[in-house]
């Protein structure tokens, strides 16, 4: 077959038994379509000369790929010999010899590292393992892809707690002390291997030798920073409660994803406030944290862009979830994902089918961690060595980029046989629809309404002037701006477009406004040009510099002819208006004693403005995180009426704890027959406007509860002062007050009264 494809150039460099040896790996590139690979040791060169011949299929290896993998597993490229060989068919096959020397200058053992070696360059190559510095710890100590995988969980976990040291640094530090590195593995793996694991008492004895000798171990590290990482991985073990490391797939080998379980009050230093239990899950397709407030919690799952700092990110939402949750049993939880491989955005479906694939691997890991509730008892995760409690409250529900995605959880939920079923993530297609519903966008509205009663307007009879972020495509902006027929929607913006109507025509607006939110993936530009006063349009953020009209002037305070994108965005936001309804991403304004890197959201810093800028009336924040606390307070402080995103928009927290609630129930009596699951399904479609009502009353009550205590607010100003003061002698031991007033202001407030 393949006797006479060998090119002169081979026949001379190679004896025929090493042609045989080839024949074989050339033949199982050709069948299996695949790269094969050779690792050897020629006799005639120096022993610390290596080869590893690759055999590629149909065309040859570009050498920008491989060559750094070949670096970051300790090794540099001496030279390269490219042949191909074709067999009688004119199939063939490219062999690629390259010549190899560790960086060190040592000698290797071929034979201890060859079949370790092959497996890391296959999975390195085939996307299961990630090509970086960490690889080099192959070379330096004989590790496997999955122990390097394990170091690098942590790692990547570290730079989510705002660890200062690089990854390149972390990684150097493990490869100079490969002995602790050793013994860090070696705790790992007495701690959750369950093929080891034989009774808490032995287990405990044999972590607290091992930690004994790490410590020993440590007093040998010179470099303080080194001395930190390697402390820091052992508290991190130490923290970890549970973990899917020794789980197979359903072939029996590992799962290409590690999760862990930690208990973050273990953790020194980590960002505060501590939620009760995180879950971390890695691979190199994606990464992710889920944070919980208690054993039974709940909250959305966000698919984030924020790959440096997601974890931050989620942080400051679950802070906001915690409040939020005040209206339900369950407390707050939140999470978020970073899918580390996208196509090009603009191939959508790529892109969308990557998103969903990195958010099973999200779900996967955190129910490969959790308890589950059968026969009224609890089953624990296989091969899962638990140092908790029973744990198997776990519901997640529909954030940013997740809102289509809850029946993809639930059909997980069904595949590991969880007990919630498909009240594991609410919503889908037999949940309640929260667009449709317009729910969250309701309940924020209810407080806006109470705002604008106060004050002597009723918005369904007075027409009123507004600004937004968003577009009438989202379903908190699309639902909030219909809640009114009168609303005069003068400006608004979202990440791609600025829209402008200086006197808008509220009826005929209205409409329009209606009929993009009915249009599928509607934009702005959707929006009907004939219908946008004199001097509005439509204008690209893209855009140089976008042209000032003179009724935009006016509008806007503004005194220049053509104004950047971002700047005429920062004007809009300080418009003199009735109110500014917030339904989009991010953090448009802080206060003046904040810095733009104080708020975290670097996408919005040449736009943002401070609370005392805003001429509004009125902050409706139907979105999450569009004003920091302290911009709250400013603005509140020079008058202006708001509550904060988790009272306005607790209403779609609401609705899905009802759901979750109702189809626990209902399951059960499906379970055991009572009911169909088609039964089910109507019951809780008739129950709709039921559940709407009930979560609106809440959204009432509890803007009604804050209305009631701020008329007596003054009086009472010494005991807020002494609440305050209880806060901070408590946040002085648990870090936990956060972007709260001084008692400064109270004291002033009171000298102000009496005077």
């Amino acid at each position: 077959m393949w006797s006479g494809g060998f090119p002169a150039s081979y026949t001379d460099m190679f004896s025929p038994r090493r042609a045989a040896i080839d024949l074989e790996h050339i033949s199982s590139a050709a069948k299996c379509s695949d790269l094969a690979m050779s690792f050897y040791r020629a006799l005639e060169e120096d022993e610390s000369t290596l080869h590893f011949k690759l055999f590629y299929p149909d065309q040859p290896l570009p050498l920008s790929d491989v060559m750094p993998i070949f670096d970051n597993l300790g090794f540099r490229v001496l030279g390269e010999h490219p042949f191909e060989v074709i067999d009688r068919h004119g199939k063939s096959v490219w062999i690629h010899d390259f010549t190899l020397q560790a960086h060190t200058g040592r000698v290797v053992d071929i034979h201890r590292i060859r079949p370790i070696f092959e497996d890391l360059f296959r999975r390195v190559w085939h996307g299961d393992a990630e090509n970086d510095a960490f690889n080099r710890m192959l070379l330096t100590s004989y590790m496997s892809w999955r122990e390097i995988a394990l170091l690098r969980t942590f790692a990547r976990y570290m730079r989510q707690i705002r660890f200062s040291n690089s990854q390149t640094f972390i990684s150097n530090t493990l490869v100079n002390h490969m002995d602790l590195a050793r013994l860090l593995l070696e705790y790992f793996e007495v701690r959750f291997n369950p093929d080891r694991f034989q009774s808490d008492g032995q287990s405990k004895a044999a972590q607290q030798k091992l930690e004994i000798e790490f410590n020993a171990g440590l007093d040998g590290v010179d470099n303080l920073s080194e001395d930190r990482v390697l402390r820091l991985y052992m508290e991190l073990m130490q923290a970890t409660l549970r973990t899917n490391f020794y789980q197979h797939d359903e072939n029996g080998g590992p799962k290409p994803y590690i999760s862990v379980k930690f208990d973050p009050s273990s953790i020194p230093d980590v960002p505060l406030p501590l939620p009760m239990f995180e879950i971390f899950v890695y691979s190199p397709r994606v990464e992710g944290v889920h944070l919980r407030g208690g054993k039974v919690a709940r909250g959305g799952l966000r698919w984030s862009d924020r790959f440096e700092d997601y974890r931050t990110e989620i942080l400051g939402l679950v802070k906001a979830q915690q409040v939020k949750n005040a209206v339900i049993v369950p407390v707050g939880a939140k999470g978020g994902f970073v899918a580390k491989r996208l196509p090009d955005p603009s191939d959508r479906e790529a892109f969308q089918a990557e998103g969903i694939e990195a958010y099973k691997t999200f779900i996967r890991g955190l129910l490969d961690i959790t308890d589950n509730l059968v026969d009224a008892g609890i089953q624990p995760p296989e091969r899962v060595v638990r140092h908790d409690e029973d744990d198997h409250y776990l519901v997640v529900a529909a954030d940013k980029g997740t809102a289509t995605f809850s029946d993809i959880a639930n059909g997980l939920s069904a595949d590991y046989g969880f007990w919630m079923g498909d009240a594991f993530a609410s919503g889908g297609s037999n949940g309640y629809d929260h667009k449709k519903m317009g729910i969250t966008a309701r309940g924020a509205w209810v407080s806006v309404e109470r705002h604008f009663r106060e004050m002597g307007i009723n918005p369904a009879l007075d027409e009123f002037t507004a600004i937004g972020i968003g577009d009438m495509g989202g379903d908190v902006f699309g639902n909030g701006m219909l809640c009114s027929e009168k609303t005069k929607l003068v400006a608004a913006f979202n990440h791609i477009h600025i829209f402008i109507d200086p006197t808008p025509d509220p009826e005929k607006s209205f409409k329009e406004r209606k009929r993009l939110f009915e249009m599928p993936r509607s934009a702005w530009t959707d929006y009907d040009t004939k219908l946008i006063s004199k001097g509005g349009g439509v204008f690209s953020r893209n855009a140089k510099s976008i042209p000032v009209s003179a009724e935009m002037k006016k509008l806007l305070g503004i005194k220049s002819d053509r104004v950047p994108p971002n700047m005429l965005i920062s004007h809009i936001l300080k418009a003199q208006v009735d109110l500014l309804w917030v339904g989009g991403i991010g953090t448009y304004v802080k206060s003046a004693g904040e810095s733009h890197s104080d708020v975290g959201d670097k996408a919005n810093d040449g736009l943002r403005v401070n609370g005392a800028e805003l001429r509004c009336k009125v902050v409706g924040e139907g979105g999450n995180l569009g004003l920091t606390q302290l911009g709250r307070i400013e603005f509140a402080l020079r008058g202006g009426r708001m509550n904060t995103d988790f009272i306005d928009n607790s209403g779609g927290v609401d609705c899905s704890d009802h759901e979750v609630n109702m189809k626990i129930l209902l399951n059960q009596a499906v379970a055991v027959g009572d009911l169909t699951g088609k039964q089910r399904n109507v019951m809780l479609e008739e129950m709709t406007d039921d559940v709407a009502a009930l979560v609106l009353k809440n959204n009432y009550r509890q803007t009604q509860a804050i209305s009631i205590a701020s008329e007596d607010a003054a009086v009472r100003l010494e005991e807020y002062r002494r609440l305050m003061n209880t806060f901070e002698n408590e946040a002085s031991s648990t870090g936990r007050w956060n972007s709260c007033p001084t008692t400064k202001p109270c004291r002033s407030a009171s000298s102000t009264r009496k005077a």
